[in-house]
């Protein structure tokens, strides 16, 4: 074979080293934001550094047995949603909140996150509102955005396309760690209401899209129902399409979550707990249990968002598919005794969440039954 009649490049092959140096310079002042006390500076490191605990008069309580969290996970398919509409910054809260979620189910506190994004070109505007998604979404749970990876990959991703992966680590007291063998029969369980699909069941979402023939684009009055007042909810400023209702981003429930354990030092009164992600209710609440215990729920506790009809509509998708796939308006789950449901649901609405009573705890096989 003839060798190339003129020198070959890394920029030339796709690979721009010099803009994607820039582009992570530029990262400093928004990951600065979110750096809490326990970050130690680190210029020019190749790894974040980060105090696991310390003598600080504003951390009065230190770990006597610290045990540490850690979670990886990712947006999935709507990231395509998010290329298709050239809005970024909702799947980098996405991101976040799929993580610091998970973590806070075991009754940790996130300490710091880093992220991955792999893209075929380097898309500064595109960048740089992920980062501003994942940057804002971390300073909101309370953790510290490290880092991360960007990773210039045109050989692997088409143009448009891009991928996200988060990792976020955590603490928690060893005798705080939450165990399904603290639930009992008779135990409340409280819903937190979600702001949508969040991030989960995007294939099927966007199946109902395409075959369906919805424009992203447009404001379907169905998805604009007046908005009934009460802590947690705010009237929109107009009307949204249906693309901005779908990249609505995942709540974060890491702080009201955080704080509300902070409160019970010594007593366990959160029980269980799960982040409501795939498969559902159904599908992540009995994880919370242990074999000899069922989770009752009525579907009929809580408002549904439209969006949810939306799609069962103009998909003609089952009820047991729906609750096999989405969250349904429950975003999150927290099991408490009895004596303490109305003081924890009190707490959490004072929060910023919307809370109801959506089942009991009850005997059984480890299963959640929806009826």
């Amino acid at each position: 074979m003839p060798a190339p009649r003129t020198k070959l490049t890394y920029a030339g092959a796709g690979v721009d080293i010099d803009r994607k140096d820039a582009f992570t310079e530029s990262l400093d002042s928004m990951l600065r934001k979110t750096f809490t006390d326990r970050v130690i500076p680190n210029p020019g490191g190749f790894a974040g550094l980060f105090r696991l605990d310390f003598n600080h008069r504003l951390f009065a309580r230190n770990y006597k047995d610290p045990v540490l969290v850690a979670c990886c996970d990712g947006v999935g398919t709507k990231i395509k949603l998010a290329a298709e509409l050239g809005v970024y910054d909702t799947v980098g809260i996405d991101l976040v909140a799929m993580n610091v979620n998970d973590l806070v189910v075991q009754g940790a506190e996130p300490l710091f996150f880093l992220d991955y994004i792999a893209t075929p070109v380097v898309d500064t505007a595109m960048l740089n509102g992920l980062v501003s998604g994942i940057a804002e979404a971390c300073r909101r749970s309370g953790c510290a955005l490290l880092g991360g990876e960007t990773a210039n990959m045109p050989d692997v991703y088409a143009k448009g396309d891009f991928d996200l992966a988060g990792f976020c680590v955590g603490v928690v007291e060893l005798k705080r760690v939450q165990k399904p063998t603290r639930v009992r029969a008779g135990d409340v369980i409280l819903g937190l209401a979600s702001d949508g699909v969040h991030s989960n069941g995007y294939t099927l979402v966007r199946d109902v899209v395409k075959k369906a023939g919805l424009d992203l684009s447009r404001v379907y009055p169905e998805l604009n129902p007046p908005v009934k007042k009460g802590r947690g909810r705010s009237e929109p400023s107009r009307e949204l399409t249906l693309g901005e209702v779908l990249l609505t981003p995942t709540r974060l429930y890491a702080d009201p979550i955080v704080r509300l354990l902070r409160g019970y030092r010594v007593k366990n009164v959160v029980s269980g707990m799960a982040h409501i992600t795939g498969s559902g209710i159904g599908g992540n609440l009995c994880r919370a249990l242990p074999p000899t215990l069922d989770a009752k729920i009525d579907p009929n506790a809580w408002e549904r968002p439209p969006v949810f009809g939306f799609l069962q509509k103009h998909g003609r998708i089952d009820d047991e598919e729906m609750y096999r796939v989405f969250n349904l308006g429950i975003g999150y789950c927290v099991i408490v005794a009895p004596a303490f449901a109305d003081s924890v649901a009190e707490q959490l609405t004072k929060f910023g969440e919307r809370v109801c009573r959506i089942g009991e705890v009850v005997k059984g096989n480890g299963e959640v039954r929806i009826k």
